[in-house]
């Protein structure tokens, strides 16, 4: 019993550390993964990094359908790592990779595409310096749930809305040097 209680106590400390990182693990729902793939234009010869990608669905759905991109999964908390290398062999996939390391310690200079889900203050006061610092002309960011301060959107992507919900819409934002995207939020409840 006390096994079981250890093995417990470090699952969830180790989440608690990843979360503090970037942001806890709340994983994107089912029915967006296909409009965020759409909203990312990612094509085959791309390469696609999913930032703090808890248990690697969004990943893992974009490296099925683009078998020809690079996927890119990064994850500080060893549970989610660990789950996210599980289903990469359950499922047979090659052409995803999932890293156990920060996102702040990744170069992101070759990425085409950028996946996150993390707190608008740590992607105010960490991300958005790194993504400016690092990504190539051309590069994309999406953004699921919350705004990229002071990125002026460029293209609107609006789920249903039902009468229990408030929907922000995501957007894509283009920049002088990079072309970035920020996908706002879905199904928030007021």
């Amino acid at each position: 019993m006390e096994i079981v209680f250890a093995v417990a106590l470090l699952y969830f400390l180790f989440l608690a550390m990843a979360g503090r990182s970037f942001a806890p693990w709340v994983p994107a729902r089912r029915r967006d993964i296909q409009r965020i793939l759409q909203l990312s234009e990612l094509k085959n010869s791309e390469k696609f990094y999913d930032l703090g990608c808890g248990d690697g669905r969004v990943a893992l759905y974009a490296a099925r359908k683009m078998p020809g991109a690079r996927v890119i999964g990064i994850e500080l908390a060893p549970p989610l790592w660990a789950w996210c290398a599980l289903r990469k062999l359950a499922g047979s996939i090659g052409n995803v990779k999932f890293k156990l390391k920060s996102l702040f310690k990744e170069d992101l200079s070759d990425a085409d595409v950028i996946y996150i889900f993390g707190m608008p203050k740590t992607i105010k006061a960490k991300v958005k310096r790194k993504l400016e610092k690092e990504l190539k002309p051309g590069a994309r960011v999406l953004s699921y749930a919350f705004q990229i301060d002071g990125w002026k959107p460029s293209k609107a992507d609006k789920p249903r809305i039902s009468s229990k919900s408030k929907i922000l819409m995501p957007n894509q934002v283009q920049m002088t040097k990079i072309q970035m995207a920020d996908i706002l939020g879905f199904g928030f409840r007021i």
